[in-house]
């Protein structure tokens, strides 16, 4: 399990110190001057105040009042099409949630963890006699994968996460507060 795997390696990913000292000086200038390129997207400058993932369209919306700051391509869970149901399907859910926590110390980079299983989704998996999972995130890329950047999204690969690329968790992180809310469409 993701999560599992996770716990069990806390490390602070942006914690470029066991790189050499040359990647190191790169890294200060890299990110900054990524972000200027010519054809990029605007940056982001206001919080969002709710977030909408559509899994089939495979994109993440940052709304403030209702407007549009910026979308997202991103990676979901590699179940395939349809909600979470149990711990291990590898499924993304559906529904209502709520960033809940903030994770620096992470094996993707920076995570934000959901409140999953939301009330909704706890009733069913009782219902149906199943552990429904936890430790649902919107992430970016672990050490292995951050070489591959924006093509990680060439398939589903998460455990039932909602996964971009390393830059762009980057750029979000500012703008995204504990508390939003988080909106998980097919």
């Amino acid at each position: 399990m993701l999560g599992k795997h996770c716990e069990s390696n806390q490390f602070r990913y942006n914690d470029f110190s066991d790189y050499p000292e040359a990647m190191r000086r790169h890294i200060a200038w890299v990110v900054p001057l990524l972000a200027l390129c010519a054809g990029c997207a605007p940056a982001l400058t206001q919080n969002a105040d709710r977030i909408v993932i559509v899994k089939s369209a495979h994109t993440m919306t940052l709304l403030n009042g209702g407007v549009a700051l910026k979308t997202y391509k991103v990676a979901i869970g590699k179940g395939g099409i349809g909600p979470k149901v149990q711990r291990g399907d590898e499924h993304t859910p559906e529904g209502d949630y709520i960033i809940d926590a903030k994770k620096e110390v992470t094996c993707c980079f920076l995570a934000m963890h959901l409140n999953y299983p939301n009330a909704e989704d706890a009733a069913r998996a009782r219902a149906a006699g199943v552990d429904p999972g936890d430790m649902i995130e919107i992430h970016g890329l672990s050490r292995k994968r951050a070489w591959m950047g924006r093509f990680h999204r060439i398939t589903d690969w998460t455990d039932g996460c909602v996964a971009l690329t390393n830059l762009q968790m980057l750029e979000l992180w500012p703008y995204v507060p504990v508390g939003t809310p988080v909106e998980i469409d097919p």
